[in-house]
């Protein structure tokens, strides 16, 4: 009765007939509420993306726990760390234009700080820090990040103090010595980004990223309007038996814009769709928008790793070898990607609740639509 009622209310959104004909439209509003139902989340979005663009989409479900909304196909969703790929590619951009280079040194950029740059953060370069091996720590100090969480100072100047407490600090571990997953390191990247270029890191974002890509849904923070409720909010997790509590949209609803590099897009499921087929048109050798140098690099981990720039990079059967992975999650929402450029495919699923169990909805519903795809396309096992 309930997965009459959700296609009744939100039937599939698909790509365009032009785009449909190279890629049979695939039921993804059925098989998402297969597993809203399974998985008891507020609302689950997935799409099906080739280098063409988007082929199918849609979301099932509600825009709060608390409130009888429809979440829509055309809804904007938290993307987390999903953002990391944004930032690295934003960085090829930039490298392209000679506003900065891949072996920058973070010394270079932060010439002015009241502490100085510590001796020890010699040799943490742009390509390292986007790498998770520049020397960041994986965790802001509790002191700092509080002071963080509660600002509301402008994000080049949260950003800057950021900067300052960290680089004025020894490293965490030499640079390029371990690989350590870092929002801090994305930070910093994203600092010398902005520095160089002397834009704020989202203006840059809107202009190399966004606008060229057609992204035009795409913005910072969490979604939709204070006191409004035009679009999905943010859960956390549920606690004791008790239903999965949605978040106000307001300062509270997303990690600080300190480390928004790190992790602070959101975007419509089509958006974030044109995000990815850029980067499975790159590895098919388009350079329109970056050049072949650049895709390699961003899709290439330094040897002996498994982290490329903004993806975790892996083997896979249905993906015909390489995919590239990445999920992210601001404990209020969960969104992951998984690409495989050998097959020319990519499948994306988010939720608006954070917490492990929206983590294990979302890698179940990956699988169904790579199951989808494959059932469709053909390919090979897990």
């Amino acid at each position: 009765m309930l997965a009459a009622l959700l296609l009744a209310l939100v039937p599939p959104q698909t790509a365009p007939a032009a785009q449909r004909a190279q890629s049979p439209s695939i039921d993804v509003a059925t098989l998402l509420v297969a597993m809203l139902e399974r998985h008891r989340l507020p609302a689950l979005g997935g799409a099906l993306v080739t280098a063409d663009g988007p082929q199918a989409f849609a979301a099932i479900g509600r825009r709060s726990n608390q409130i009888p909304a429809v979440a829509l196909s055309d809804d904007l969703w938290h993307l987390g760390s999903c953002t990391k790929a944004m930032t690295a590619t934003l960085a090829a951009r930039l490298v392209e234009q000679k506003k900065i280079a891949w072996d920058t040194p973070v010394s270079e950029v932060f010439t002015d700080l009241p502490g100085g740059v510590h001796a020890g953060w010699a040799g943490a370069t742009l390509e390292l820090l986007l790498a998770h091996r520049g020397g960041a720590p994986a965790e802001i100090e509790p002191g700092l990040w509080d002071e963080l969480f509660g600002s509301t100072a402008p994000p080049r100047e949260q950003r800057a103090k950021l900067v300052a407490a960290l680089l004025a600090a020894p490293p965490a571990q030499r640079p390029g010595s371990a690989y350590v997953y870092s929002n801090a390191g994305y930070a910093l990247a994203g600092a010398m980004l902005e520095t160089r270029a002397d834009m704020l890191w989202e203006n840059l974002m809107r202009q190399e990223v966004f606008v060229p890509l057609k992204m035009t849904s795409a913005g910072f923070g969490a979604p939709g309007s204070a006191g409004k409720l035009d679009q999905p909010l943010g859960h956390r997790a549920p606690e004791g038996g008790k239903p999965a509590k949605p978040v106000p949209v307001g300062p509270r609803a997303d990690n600080p814009a300190a480390i928004a590099p790190a992790g602070g897009v959101h975007a419509s499921l089509a958006d974030w769709g044109r995000f990815a087929a850029a980067h499975l048109a790159g590895a098919k050798g388009a350079t329109g928008y970056l050049g072949a140098d650049s895709w390699r690099r961003l899709h290439t981990p330094a040897e002996g790793q498994e982290y490329a720039l903004g993806w975790m990079v892996t083997e896979r059967d249905w993906a015909g070898g390489t995919a590239w992975t990445h999920s992210g999650s601001n404990t209020m929402w969960y969104a992951t990607a998984w690409l495989a450029p050998e097959r020319g495919f990519a499948v994306l699923v988010t939720t608006n609740q954070g917490g492990e169990g929206a983590a294990q909805a979302v890698d179940d519903t990956c699988a169904a639509l790579i199951g989808a795809w494959r059932a469709k396309h053909g390919g090979g096992g897990r």
